[in-house]
């Protein structure tokens, strides 16, 4: 099976920094779910940049869905293939919920003939079929979010990336979350930062630690757990696996 995203020691610089807010990164990402986890300000954000041509490598080489994006600036055609949610997104406030979702689907270049389709099987996806009429100001947190999802995937991406896409989310809206991105994740492949590990328990196959912009792990959960068997710190054995990762680093 094609990796849908493979990084050979890329590494990044972004915005006035002196020094590369990642370093000499090696991995890859294939369909299903990656969890990218680190504290704040550990590079993951960058990182992402960088995947979706916000920002280009100065080291290294870092292909998605086939094209190398290091080299050279991506065609419109290749953004169709990708679906983003910043960690902040932006929205305008008086619009409806069907209204911020289709223009998400006029900017990935969705047909005009598809767009009420498209627009209407992403807010069902979500579960926001009940508030497509509502102005987006009146959401909650965690419906907003759902929008702000529904509008990354409503031109049917190959690639989901999802950048702290838990925040401002209650448990009960976590749990929703979840079952969400499982669903998303059996006909692509989603990727997810988070600076919180147990967000990621139920939900990831593949786990990338960063700190300080390295490397530190690249597994399974099973792996992770694993790493922290001997740990005294944490309250769940994924948590000491990865508090286990950090101390060693």
């Amino acid at each position: 099976m094609e990796q849908v995203v493979v990084a050979r020691e890329v590494s990044v610089r972004y915005g006035r920094s002196h020094s590369p807010q990642v370093k000499r990164v090696t991995t890859h990402i294939d369909r299903g779910v990656t969890a990218l986890v680190g504290k704040n300000g550990a590079g993951k954000s960058t990182l992402i940049k960088a995947m979706v041509g916000l920002v280009r490598p100065e080291e290294g080489e870092l292909t998605v869905l086939g094209v190398d994006v290091s080299q050279r600036r991506l065609e419109p055609t290749h953004y169709t293939r990708i679906g983003y949610l910043p960690q902040d997104f932006g929205y305008v406030a008086s619009f409806t919920t069907r209204e911020f979702v289709e223009y998400g689907a006029w900017l990935k270049c969705v047909p005009a003939r598809s767009i009420k389709s498209a627009v209407e099987a992403a807010l069902d996806v979500v579960g926001l079929t009940a508030a497509a009429r509502t102005k987006m100001r009146k959401l909650s947190g965690g419906m907003r979010r759902r929008a702000g999802i529904a509008q990354a995937l409503v031109h049917d991406p190959e690639l989901l990336i999802l950048d702290e896409p838990t925040t401002g989310l209650d448990p009960e809206q976590r749990v929703r979350f979840r079952e969400l991105i499982r669903d998303l994740a059996t006909e692509r492949a989603v990727l997810l930062s988070s600076h919180l590990i147990e967000d990621v328990r139920a939900l990831a196959n593949h786990i990338l630690i960063l700190d300080e912009g390295q490397l530190r792990f690249d597994g399974t959960v099973d792996e992770l757990e694993r790493r922290g068997s001997e740990f005294r710190s944490g309250d769940s054995p994924l948590e000491r696996g990865y508090l286990a990762v950090l101390a060693d680093a």
